[in-house]
């Protein structure tokens, strides 16, 4: 069960009182109260989780991210293998983590990839360039301004997202989904089965205290740099008023149905991984293109 403080602390965000989130921390000896304690101390409205990316490194190379990113990169290189894919479109690729495994089980001659962050992206092209029998391009923008500059007849055979997608609110992932209705042969997209629970209601409240005190205790020698760096600005966008909010979540069915409203055909779920925070699942769907 959730420890009580940090609960109370989570509502104090909610309701804009950094204050009160502070005093309810004091002396608390979870692993979130302490992590959550510390970042209050500094400001935790100023930039976004990408501005570490080392932290964003050390968080999926640890804990559970390393047997969920394993069957993540198995799922997408059957896919490849299963639809025969030549050009692929990978939406928010990081530093490569899902992708390159899967290209390395199951080569794709053209590969296009999309990444705000030029740091990671950096390392993609990087190892992307050592790949043989790969004509790959890369893109650090967002993929609204990628798509948004696209030519008329650019076309894939699949496009992915392994947990990139959640990172748009709902209304800007509907119109990106749209887009890629008509741009692609099918689609393949990797997110987390959270509970339908009202947002920051005190049940989501307490399922938030109880799947963040499990994944920091998934670390050990990066717990700081991962709490600091990743899990506490991402927490925290979610519930303070002003923060910068970096995951619009949702359950797989509500994920199936808005692609479903895009213009996607033939939706499809199935689970990928049984991950701290929540179960994860890969959603492959018919475009138009």
């Amino acid at each position: 069960m959730p420890h009580r403080p940090v609960v109370t602390a989570l509502q104090a965000l909610v309701d804009d009182d950094r204050g009160a989130a502070r005093s309810a921390l004091t002396g608390d000896p979870s692993l979130l109260g302490r992590a959550l304690s510390r970042f209050l101390d500094d400001d935790p409205l100023a930039g976004s989780v990408y501005d570490r990316p080392a932290a964003f490194a050390a968080f999926i190379r640890g804990g559970g991210n390393v047997a969920l990113y394993e069957a993540t990169s198995a799922a997408l290189a059957a896919e490849y293998a299963t639809h025969g894919v030549g050009a692929l479109l990978d939406i928010g690729c990081g530093d490569g983590t899902a992708l390159l495994p899967a290209l390395t089980r199951r080569p794709v001659p053209r590969v296009d990839v999309v990444e705000p962050s030029g740091e990671l992206l950096a390392a993609t092209a990087a190892a992307l360039a050592a790949l043989s029998g790969i004509t790959a391009t890369t893109a650090g923008t967002t993929v609204q301004e990628f798509l948004g500059d696209l030519a008329p007849d650019r076309r894939w055979d699949l496009a992915e997202s392994t947990f990139a997608l959640h990172a748009l609110a709902p209304g800007e992932r509907t119109r990106v989904l749209e887009v890629l209705a008509g741009r692609v042969r099918r689609i393949a997209v990797v997110e987390f089965d959270v509970p339908d629970l009202p947002p920051r209601g005190p049940a989501a409240l307490a399922f938030l205290a109880d799947t963040y005190e499990r994944g920091l205790a998934e670390y050990t020698a990066d717990r700081d740099l991962v709490a600091q760096g990743f899990l506490m600005p991402v927490l925290v966008g979610q519930l303070a008023p002003g923060a910068v909010r970096s995951t619009w979540e949702q359950p797989a069915p509500a994920w199936a149905a808005q692609f479903a409203a895009a213009g996607f055909t033939d939706v499809a779920v199935r689970p990928v991984d049984d991950y701290w925070s929540s179960p994860a699942f890969l959603l492959t769907a018919a475009g138009s293109g």
